[in-house]
């Protein structure tokens, strides 16, 4: 556990969520100016600007080995209040072709929990494919890690139903 930052350490030592997700990165520090960025991408509905990131993404991404490349889903509700899944619009922005593994049931935005309230959530996704996931690499694709609960709780289900390894990367961390 040396590798792993201090959030990781936390999560590591609860045994419910001990092993769910194997690792996440991200391309950027969320700073001040990352989060206003990453507003007028994510609620202001200002889908070019992830064509500022693919780059980075696309070279970022180049280093993962994976069967899959998911994006964490909205419920329907926040799909049609945002217009888009910014994390599906980071993926094929950047050149890659999405795997719909999950979706997601709706709830209060997680940007008004705490981070408390993030991780005792009841699962927020379903499953949402016939594919067989056993043994498989499935890197998961966000915006923003703050908590990691999201990420976890899609890592959860994926190794529930026979993922081997589940990666996360995100844009700003």
């Amino acid at each position: 556990m040396e590798n792993l930052c201090l959030d990781c350490k936390r999560w590591e030592e609860d045994e419910h969520w001990s092993g769910s997700l194997d690792q996440n990165r991200a391309v950027y520090r969320y700073t001040d100016f990352a989060k206003d960025v990453m507003a007028k991408f994510k609620f202001r509905g200002d889908y070019v600007l992830a064509e500022i990131f693919a780059e980075d993404l696309c070279q970022a991404l180049q280093s993962f080995q994976y069967d899959y490349i998911v994006p964490i889903p909205l419920s329907d509700e926040r799909l049609y209040e945002r217009g888009f899944n910014q994390a599906e619009a980071l993926i094929t922005t950047a050149g890659f072709k999405p795997t719909h593994l999950l979706s997601r049931v709706h709830t209060e935005k997680q940007s008004k929990k705490s981070r408390s309230e993030r991780i005792h959530l009841k699962q927020v996704f379903k499953l949402e494919t016939e594919l067989n996931l056993n043994s498989k690499t499935i890197l998961l694709i966000d915006d923003i890690y703050t908590t990691g609960s999201t990420l976890r709780h899609a890592a959860k289900l994926l190794k529930e139903n026979g993922a081997a390894k589940v990666y996360s990367f995100t844009l700003a961390r």
